[in-house]
């Protein structure tokens, strides 16, 4: 028997992804995830989490923007400070209300509900994720909280992803926002070019061996760790030439 209002759900969710309409996106499939017994198919999970990349995507770089403006008018003492200082709060706000939602959701239904080994990998990574998005705007103690959450995270999906195949664009996605959060939030570049390296060692050799429906992803990945792999080696040797005695 069809379920018509699964039907009518993600058709409009489906719709409303088209049309850029990320809020009603989300509404409409959180309304799905609340009402299905079972976990999210490929399709589902991917109409959500681009949902909510987008939003957050847009509200992080409006932040930074709006962070590096309110540390020049701090510098020179400007009467409009308060202004910007205002707006981030605002964006601050927005951030932090989309990543706890979907933090909640993960927690509350999504990890809950799923059996499948690739979806709970998933999912701990969408935390990570979430958790280093609320580090990179918060400050003292809220913001050591969330990197331990996002930490703990990260290393909680990174050992059951030793299950998957080491070219399967899960587990390549999962080492490449972990080398991230390595490198931008704990600011450990060594360890953070040692996970993306390690994961690349290993999938490149492997890659020819990957199934069609795969390969275009687990290879675009491939190339954001080795983008990520050379831009972080460049760096550390200007600086060790900058560091060395003349």
């Amino acid at each position: 028997m069809v379920d018509v209002n699964y039907t009518k759900n993600i058709y409009l969710a489906r719709v409303a992804e088209k049309a850029d309409c990320h809020e009603d996106t989300i509404k409409i499939m959180e309304d799905l995830i609340k009402t299905k017994d079972n976990d999210l198919n490929l399709e589902e999970r991917n109409i959500l989490c681009s949902a909510y990349k987008n939003l957050v995507s847009s509200r992080r770089s409006a932040w930074r923007s709006i962070n590096g403006v309110e540390a020049k008018e701090k510098n020179s003492n400007s009467k409009l400070l308060p202004l910007i200082t205002d707006l981030k709060l605002i964006l601050e706000k927005e951030l932090k209300d989309l990543c706890n939602n979907i933090l909640k959701i993960i927690d509350e239904y999504l990890i809950r509900k799923t059996k499948e080994i690739e979806s709970k990998i998933f999912y701990l990574k969408m935390k990570g994720d979430y958790y280093r998005y609320l580090a990179e705007i918060e400050t003292e103690e809220k913001k050591t909280e969330n990197i331990d959450y996002a930490l703990n995270t990260y290393k909680e999906a990174t050992e059951l992803a030793e299950k998957l195949q080491c070219t399967h664009p899960t587990r390549l996605g999962l080492a490449l926002n972990f080398s991230v959060f390595y490198y931008e939030i704990l600011e450990d570049k060594q360890t953070a070019i040692k996970i993306a390296s390690d994961i690349f060692d290993v999938a490149i050799n492997q890659l020819e061996k990957v199934e069609e429906k795969q390969y275009k992803d687990s290879s675009n990945i491939l190339q954001l760790l080795k983008e990520n792999i050379d831009l972080w080696k460049m760096k550390s040797e200007i600086k060790e030439e900058i560091n060395q005695p003349q």
